[in-house]
């Protein structure tokens, strides 16, 4: 998937709302992505496993998808792929939200069609500059 990248106003990306799914095992790091996710105006929901964001994806169609890569059971390369095979008219942008940043892990995330690799922990302003971006890429859509 290519992404053309735009200049957003901020008070532009407020003004729309996106759906956006975070998938994290670990109670702490949700609650902090989807309280920062939350601030910038848009809506959160959080599943704590593979299936459970499998679930999640199908009956809420997020636009974006801040994906741990440590899963317990599926890992978040493998929801990756699922995610990937939904129907729908698009599908949501993926970023690996993960302690695993090492080259081979990189890969394995370009592999499994996930458009975007950031590495724990993801600062505050990096995520509301995602966000933004998130929203330029969609609205081309």
């Amino acid at each position: 998937m290519e992404h053309r990248q735009k200049t957003t106003d901020h008070a532009a990306v407020r003004a729309w709302k996106m759906r956006v799914l975070v998938v994290e095992d670990d109670p702490r790091a949700a609650a902090c992505l989807s309280e920062l996710i939350r601030r910038e105006g848009h809506e959160v929901e959080v599943a704590c496993d593979g299936q459970a964001a499998v679930t999640a994806a199908r009956a809420q169609s997020p636009d974006a998808v801040l994906l741990d890569l440590g899963l317990p059971g599926m890992d978040g390369w493998q929801v990756a792929r699922l995610l990937q095979e939904l129907p729908g008219p698009k599908r949501p942008l993926l970023v690996a939200v993960t302690g695993h940043g090492a080259e081979e892990d990189r890969r394995l995330s370009e592999e499994a069609g996930i458009d975007l690799h950031l590495t724990k922990p993801v600062d505050a302003e990096d995520l509301r500059r995602l966000m933004a971006r998130f929203r330029s890429i969609i609205s081309e859509d």
